[in-house]
């Protein structure tokens, strides 16, 4: 068994989706363990992979651990296997704490965001020189190529990088929800509203990414004494911009919060 996935929540789905449909396993590799069997069962059957059990790691070249963190305390002994490297998707749990728990330093840590369900995501990767040695990072950086981009990126930057881009995707849909209500509220049918502001972050996204600096779009379509500076000074007098700021220091200092319940 070249990968078991613990934990086949709508992350370890993806990543599932994600590796066979682009050949990179093949399903018959892929062992799945959950706390939910049924749902595991049904997953199986839909890819091709196969339910296993905790008896089944001692068999499995890596594990991708994908649980909540609250979760791991009590299932790392048994997740332990003397042969196996580990991938783990936990927010907050450092590699030392995977070293110390699983008794090995073939860990691989990753932080990937909601946009791996449609091949869109922004997955960190770090790794200790063991887990580089052992090929464990190079097939980590594989897999989540297969639903997104990875980057590598220092440990230390991890919580700030699951505070902006993993929760990111829950701030845009706050700014969705509320232009959309934005446009009920001045008359916009709401059906009509959610599509449009749905389409208006896409499309901006894509803009963002032909420009140095997010700066160049807000000024291109800000015209002298026009409707967008007006809703430019809205927003700033609302305080808007610190209080994204304000949202991703918060989730960062989450995420280092979640580490020391690990510790």
């Amino acid at each position: 068994m070249r990968l078991a996935i613990v934990g086949v929540g709508k992350l370890g789905l993806a990543l599932l989706e994600g590796v066979t449909s682009r050949g990179v396993l093949h399903p018959g590799d892929i062992g799945l363990l959950d706390a939910n069997a049924s749902r595991a069962a049904d997953l199986a059957a839909r890819t091709g992979a196969r339910v296993v059990t905790r008896a089944d790691l001692a068999g499995a070249e890596r594990i991708l651990v994908s649980v909540q963190p609250r979760v791991f305390p009590e299932i790392s002994e048994w997740l332990a296997q003397e042969s196996a490297g580990y991938i783990s998707t936990m927010a907050g749990v450092s590699t030392a704490t995977l070293t110390r728990r699983l008794g090995t330093r073939r860990v691989v840590r990753v932080m990937p965001n909601l946009a791996a369900t449609i091949g869109r995501s922004q997955t960190a990767i770090t790794a200790p020189r063991e887990a580089e040695d052992a090929g464990d990072l190079a097939f980590a950086r594989t897999l989540f190529g297969s639903v997104g981009d990875a980057y590598d990126l220092p440990e230390h930057l991890f919580n700030a990088f699951t505070g902006m881009s993993a929760s990111g995707p829950a701030y845009a849909a706050v700014v969705a929800e509320a232009l959309a209500d934005g446009g009920v509220r001045m008359g916009l049918p709401r059906p009509l509203a959610h599509e449009l502001a749905a389409k208006l972050l896409v499309a901006s996204g894509e803009l963002l990414q032909q420009r140095a600096h997010p700066g160049l779009l807000k000024d291109e379509v800000s015209s002298p004494g026009g409707t967008t500076i007006a809703g430019l000074e809205a927003l700033e007098v609302a305080g808007v911009r610190g209080a994204f700021m304000r949202a991703v220091v918060a989730a960062t200092r989450r995420g280092s919060e979640l580490g020391k319940d690990q510790e």
